[in-house]
């Protein structure tokens, strides 16, 4: 019996591929686009390698009424397959951005290849920090009075974004493209540390509705979610001990002391280039001028001696 899963890793290949698709055939409207997850699991741990489109149609009124051609599919596995026999078919994907009544539907056709797939969730158009994917996973909804009969739904998975050393090389080169070259590194820290913390707070307001749900009776308890929010204030930091409010303070100070040295030296070395360069130019310059002021017969006679010394120096190699 396999591990129950735990975590979904998109690799980067798949993101690219996701929004390829969607940009051919969706974009600027409001469908979405469907298409075959391949990797590989191990233990409660897949990973999402490669993946490819599938022809999907769907009716907007109607969420019941939709096409998926799956034997399409089985001819596009096929031919992966000859590729690298290792890559099964691990799930769907789709551009939601979030889960349809017809999900259900679609995800029981996909487990005729696979008894236990996932369903990723990508959002080609974010509007918010983070992560743009989603997993789930379906499984029997059991009712606790046992009258009624057991549902299908899906539950959420951990999904991150992971790649492998040789796909970290090829994302970097696709990157120096984009990247702006002259931004140093120490401003690539700051702006990533303003989005994590506006990352952060996004994740504290949605823990402050959930709770506020909770107290006003929309939402039902969950003692899961209440006992991971109490971890989280549980590792916070004690900020009412004077030594640690010291420790932060010194170790802060010696960040932007290290930061402020950096950008001084950056800054003389700077001045130093320049001003190499002014006096390189204004020694080429009077070069120039000395040379347009000289007659062209000493010109001439100076190139011929010139001429003639280079000619001497090569005899002179040549004889030794």
């Amino acid at each position: 019996m396999s591990a129950p899963l735990e975590q979904v890793v998109v690799h980067p290949l798949v993101l690219l591929s996701i929004v390829d698709h969607f940009n051919r055939v969706a974009k600027d409207t409001k469908k979405r686009v469907v298409g075959m997850l391949l990797g590989e699991r191990y233990k409660g741990r897949i990973d999402v390698t490669n993946c490819y489109a599938l022809p999907f149609e769907e009716d907007d009124k109607d969420p019941e009424i939709w096409f998926l051609d799956h034997s399409y599919h089985e001819m596009m596995f096929s031919m992966f397959k000859k590729i690298n026999a290792k890559e099964l078919v691990v799930g769907w994907y789709s551009t939601g951005p979030k889960l349809r009544e017809s999900d259900l539907d679609i995800h029981a056709l996909v487990s005729n290849y696979n008894p236990n797939p996932v369903l990723v969730i990508v959002d080609v158009q974010p509007k918010e920090l983070g992560v743009p994917t989603k997993a789930y996973v379906c499984i029997d909804d059991v009712s606790e009075s046992g009258t009624e009969e057991n549902q299908k739904t899906f539950q959420h998975l951990a999904c991150e974004i992971g790649a492998f050393e040789a796909e970290e090389i090829g994302v970097e080169h696709l990157l120096r493209d984009v990247k702006d070259n002259q931004v140093t590194t120490v401003a690539n820290q700051v702006v990533g540390k303003i989005n994590a913390l506006k990352g952060l707070k996004e994740r504290l307001m949605e823990i402050r509705m959930y709770m506020d749900h909770v107290l006003d009776g929309k939402l039902p308890l969950n003692n899961d979610i209440m006992n991971q929010i109490q971890e989280v204030f549980n590792l916070l930091p004690n900020l009412n001990v004077e030594n640690l409010v010291k420790a932060f303070a010194v170790n802060s100070n010696d960040n932007m002391l290290v930061m402020y040295i950096s950008s001084v030296i950056r800054s003389v070395i700077a001045i130093h280039d320049l001003i190499n360069n002014k006096l390189w130019n204004k020694d080429h310059e009077r070069v120039i001028d000395a040379l347009s002021d000289m007659p062209i017969s000493d010109k001439a006679d100076k190139g011929k001696d010139k001429k003639d010394a280079k000619g001497k120096e090569e005899k002179t190699e040549e004889a030794s």
